[in-house]
């Protein structure tokens, strides 16, 4: 048995006779309990190009959907190959029409913007209060 400080914070301090390898074993285990509950952010990411047809479009925002009510992040990305790349404005349009179209559930973290070829936006759930 030993003498263990458990609330050194308290006034007066609280210790406990107790079993020292016991008790630290306890501590453990409740941190990793902790860390099992705990829910981490991912970034999903979605592939879309600027020919997009609607009923893709639908299927795409389904899983978007699917993904912000989760909790997690969604990362579109917009491929622009060869002379599509003349076209990087009906790419923002469509970027732009996702952040309105997920507007109560989600909002944009920044602009759309264009990387070499392609074109990314970033979605973050809105946080329920």
């Amino acid at each position: 048995m030993d003498l263990v400080e458990v609330a050194p914070n308290a006034n007066p301090p609280v210790a406990k006779i107790l079993d020292y390898g016991k008790f630290k074993y306890q501590q453990e285990k409740k941190a990793k309990e902790s860390k099992k509950k705990a829910h981490t952010i991912e970034v999903k990411e979605i592939r879309v190009g600027p020919k997009i047809g609607k009923h893709d479009l639908e299927v795409k925002k389904k899983h978007m959907t699917e993904f912000l009510e989760s909790g997690n992040k969604v990362k579109i990305s917009m491929r622009f190959r060869g002379r599509e790349m003349a076209y990087t404005d009906l790419g923002k349009e469509i970027l732009d029409q996702l952040v309105v179209d997920f507007k109560e559930l989600a909002e944009a973290e920044e602009e759309p913007k264009m990387e070499r070829r392609s074109m990314f936006l970033i979605l973050a759930p809105k946080k329920i209060s």
